[in-house]
């Protein structure tokens, strides 16, 4: 579980290369998102590595409004305010604390699987393709320092009617293949502030970690 937390973050730090028409693309996807109040997303995950011989899957759900997001992989959460995180381990009994501004923190926020292409990656335009009876892009996006990455490519799949992703794809050096894909998009929901605020009661004999 802990490596399929990991696998959600998709984070560098430097420029990104051009493609006219994967950035067109891509920044019609972003533009959207970051203008919703709100949003709420369902997904499935996937992690299958043939040479190990792994192979699990996960569902997950989650709610972002503003700088604040409640997200749920499994049986495990994180939620941030916008000031904490917290990331609960079901199977620890632990409640890790941190700083929201904290790199590994803001990147697990679901908003950054629709904005992760701006900095930090070189992208190309690879076909227009269908999924599941959708027209969609193909977008590639390589990391521009890929000796400090995990992963050599992700592969997103933007819809070409509404510029939604619909699935993203990351494969890693090791030969894993982490496959996300997403089966339900609201935009704008109504959602108190209140989810975005742990609350221990529901976790009762949980250790709580400052990380």
């Amino acid at each position: 579980m802990k490596f399929l937390l990991l696998g959600f973050i998709f984070v560098s730090v430097l420029s990104y290369g051009q493609d006219s028409k994967a950035e067109t693309v891509l920044k019609s996807m972003s533009t959207k998102i970051e203008d919703m109040t709100a949003f709420y997303i369902e997904f499935s995950a996937s992690v299958k590595n043939t040479e190990n011989g792994t192979n699990f899957s996960e569902t997950g759900k989650g709610w972002v409004k503003g700088q604040k997001f409640y997200a749920s992989y499994g049986e495990n959460t994180i939620i941030s305010n916008g000031t904490k995180t917290w990331t609960i381990i079901k199977d620890e009994k632990t409640t890790y604390v941190t700083d929201a501004d904290d790199d590994e923190s803001e990147n697990m926020n679901p908003k950054k699987l629709m904005t992760l292409w701006k900095t930090g990656f070189k992208n190309k335009y690879e076909k227009e393709s269908t999924l599941n009876d959708v027209a969609v892009h193909v977008v590639n996006l390589y990391p521009n320092e890929s000796k400090d990455t995990d992963y050599h490519t992700i592969v997103l799949y933007i819809t070409k009617s509404s510029s939604e992703l619909k699935k993203a794809v990351m494969k890693a050096n090791d030969g894993t293949v982490m496959t996300y894909t997403v089966t339900k998009f609201t935009s704008n929901p109504t959602v108190e502030d209140t989810k975005f605020v742990y609350d221990s009661k529901k976790y009762p004999g949980y250790e709580l970690v400052n990380d």
